[in-house]
């Protein structure tokens, strides 16, 4: 008889949490989360609780509403691609893990590989790739040992983050919590008056009455969970380690959602959706803490100590990409090899030669409609509003899947608003002296990959609709967002080309 399935060794958001002088908790993707509740005209919009993870709110009476459904969707899933969906989102996920990395993600990465040895062996034992081990360390504590979620050793602590109760009950480690609080106490005591050689001597003996915080024990309960979750899961990989985070459980009951009991994590994902698999989806997305994404950003992880080992130069330089703004959006286009449009006259040309699309005053098929202020600056500067009303091709046809996408789900035809597109330096000179959000850096709006959305919705299902095609694309590593006062900001990936064929089907072009 296999054995009972456990509780998951951790349960709450924490995707990346670690001491670093008091414990910070951070969370990941959906760890970016989008506040669409907040400003906007108000009324209509969700609350930031609705929003978080804000798909599972999407469930008015179980189904989606359909409308236009003979436009095949180009991202439909396709299983003869899964390396693909897997390259694109460990991309797609992984712009949190160096922006929240303690010291950045190369620190972490070399704290994470001083257990490499330990890591080894306790692989081999839970039958998972060594390096798959690794960025559970990675990314449950950065290397850490002596993590604690939250402060408080109850819940999960150590190299790989193991609830207490897990640990004691389940998994069979020596846990004497009131000792191990007790403990803990007088360790951040003797830290704050700064007295190292207490602390070190305290942390030694909370290793003896908690074993979450020897490496060698950690990494071998997290092996004897993963030998649990194989008795009672596929012998795939992905699934094990997606359990990991979510639970046995709780991956058995999407596994039976969907109709099959063996099928890659990324088709588990990326088939799910408010308009397929909605069953499947919605338990994804009740989860709520980052679950539905674990799988990702393990191989975003992997990403990371692969090129810590291989490449540190590309690492540092891919670091500074991704920290240089809030999204990944300088990653996807650099500064150092992308076009940005100087002068009025250069933007006028690529309109011309075809390098900028106009963007349609209203494009109702395409769920758009155009603010009357773009380009309201430009009269200042001696040019037509209409001049600053264009993207790039791969923009506009990720925009229009973006607004298509959400009209079929939500059933509103009301069009989301789009505020701003492309811009020149000349123009976007003028607008610092008047928006306090404009930066004085390499803005992509200067590009024409970058577009603003107004936060304000015209009805419920079409804010919660707009969150989940937004986390999808970026899962898809399409685009990258991030939210701004009075707007949701992003900027499409050149992949994103591979929209490019339908946008005439939505009247774009």
């Amino acid at each position: 008889m296999s054995a009972p399935a456990p509780s998951p060794p951790r349960r709450s958001p924490r995707t990346l949490a670690w001491v670093a002088g008091a414990l910070v908790v951070l969370a990941l993707l959906a760890g970016l989360v989008l506040l669409l509740g907040l400003g906007g005209d108000g009324g209509s919009s969700p609350s930031a609780g609705d929003a978080r993870g804000g798909e599972r709110a999407l469930e008015p009476g179980g189904t989606a509403k359909v409308t236009d459904a003979e436009i095949t969707d180009p991202l439909d899933y396709d299983p003869d691609r899964q390396a693909d969906y897997e390259r694109r989102a460990a991309a797609g996920f992984s712009h949190p893990l160096f922006a929240q990395s303690p010291g950045g993600a190369p620190a972490t990465a070399q704290r994470t590989a001083r257990w490499r040895k330990d890591i080894e062996a306790a692989a081999k034992d839970a039958g998972v790739q060594a390096d798959t081990l690794e960025a559970i360390v990675f990314l449950e504590s950065a290397g850490r040992p002596d993590a604690i979620a939250g402060g408080d050793v109850a819940g999960a602590a150590g190299l790989t983050q193991i609830l207490s109760g897990t640990g004691s009950g389940v998994l069979g480690m020596r846990i004497d919590l009131a000792a191990s609080k007790a403990l803990t106490r007088r360790i951040t005591r003797a830290e704050r008056r700064g007295d190292a050689a207490s602390a070190a001597r305290l942390a030694g003996e909370r290793r003896r009455v908690d074993e979450r915080f020897v490496p060698r024990r950690a990494l071998a309960a997290t092996a004897r969970y993963l030998a649990v979750a194989r008795d009672e899961l596929p012998d795939r990989e992905d699934l094990l380690v997606a359990s990991y985070h979510m639970g046995i459980g709780n991956l058995q009951e999407v596994l039976r959602r969907y109709g099959h009991s063996d099928v890659p994590y990324a088709q588990l994902y990326f088939d799910s959706s408010p308009l397929r698999h909605a069953g499947t989806w919605r338990k994804l997305a009740s989860l709520g803490d980052d679950s539905a994404s674990y799988w990702f950003r393990i191989l975003a992880a992997r990403e990371i100590m692969r090129l810590w080992r291989e490449d540190p130069d590309a690492l540092r330089r891919i670091a500074a990409l991704q920290t240089a703004k809030n999204s990944s959006e300088e990653l996807l286009h650099p500064s150092d090899d992308t076009k940005e449009y100087d002068t009025p006259a250069e933007l006028r040309r690529a309109r011309n030669d075809g390098d900028l699309l106009r963007l349609p005053v209203r494009a109702p098929r395409a769920g758009l409609r155009a603010d009357k202020g773009i380009g309201e600056l430009a009269r200042g500067l001696g040019q037509s509003p209409d001049l600053y009303r264009a993207l790039r091709p791969e923009a506009l046809s990720t925009l229009g899947y973006l607004g298509y996408t959400v009209q079929r789900i939500s059933g509103d035809r009301r069009g989301l608003v789009v505020t701003s597109t492309v811009r020149d330096q000349t123009y976007q000179r003028a607008l610092i002296g008047r928006n306090a959000q404009a930066t004085r850096n390499f803005s992509l709006h200067t590009t024409g990959y970058a577009v603003d959305i107004r936060r304000s919705y015209t009805s419920r299902a079409q804010a919660l609709a707009f969150q989940f095609v937004l986390d999808r694309l970026r899962a898809l590593n399409l685009l990258a967002y991030v939210v701004e006062p009075g707007a949701i900001h992003f900027t499409a990936s050149s992949e994103a080309e591979t929209l490019e064929g339908w946008m005439d089907r939505l009247g774009l072009t």
